[in-house]
């Protein structure tokens, strides 16, 4: 159990290396001896547990992963304790993918630095791929639970609707990232961001949650 533990941890220390490079530097930042270097192990150990670029890239992006998933558990633990409506606690969700901070700003470096090398690896396109589909499959069921609760209008397509949302945060966390000191129509890219993130929420949750009324 321990032994188990150890391998974890350093797995773990190596990928908090990675994204670091990332982040400050880019993708190209990254070799086995900066790495090293960085989590504090051999060159020998690095290698020992990722024999490859794309391996320590793969497993950089599914620790990220796993931090933002838990961060939105956390954001879904405290709606549900609030009784808030699905929508509240599907935007509170949303915001945790886009770039408004220095930490989530290295999150999305290393996560576009992930799908830009599955452009050529079918074994990263494919966590990818599924990645998304989850993401898609999690704003369907949001939807299709509104539906129950009277949130969401019974003949509405879950699959499109999840589509559309997921498109519109991917576009937003790119220009979110790529001119944070933008400013639309005299207002800040990060306020735009919310404002039509709650437009494209609203449009779909039109109603009120029966579960929630007086």
């Amino acid at each position: 159990m321990a032994r188990t533990a150890d391998h974890d941890a350093r797995r773990r220390q190596i990928a908090a290396a990675v994204r670091q490079l990332v982040a400050e530097d880019g993708l190209d930042a990254v070799t086995v001896a900066r790495v090293a270097k960085r989590a504090g192990f051999s060159v020998g150990l690095v290698q020992h547990y990722f024999p490859s670029k794309d391996a320590l890239l793969l497993q950089t992006c599914r620790q990220v992963m796993a931090d933002v998933n838990a961060r939105v558990a956390e954001r879904i633990t405290e709606g549900v304790t609030d009784a808030q409506p699905i929508s509240v606690v599907a935007f509170a969700s949303l915001r945790e993918l886009l770039p408004v901070d220095a930490s989530r700003r290295g999150e999305y470096r290393v996560t576009r630095a992930f799908r830009g090398r599955a452009l050529d690896n079918p074994d990263l396109a494919e966590v990818a791929r599924a990645t998304a589909a989850e993401l898609r499959a999690q704003l369907a069921q949001a939807v299709t639970n509104g539906k129950e609760c009277g949130e969401v209008k019974a003949d509405t397509d879950a699959e499109l609707a999840s589509t559309r949302i997921a498109a519109l945060v991917d576009g937003l966390a790119d220009q979110l990232y790529q001119d944070p000191a933008r400013r639309v129509g005299g207002h800040g890219i990060e306020s735009v961001a919310d404002r039509l993130l709650r437009t494209a929420l609203d449009e779909v949750f039109t109603g009120e949650c029966r579960q929630y009324r007086r």
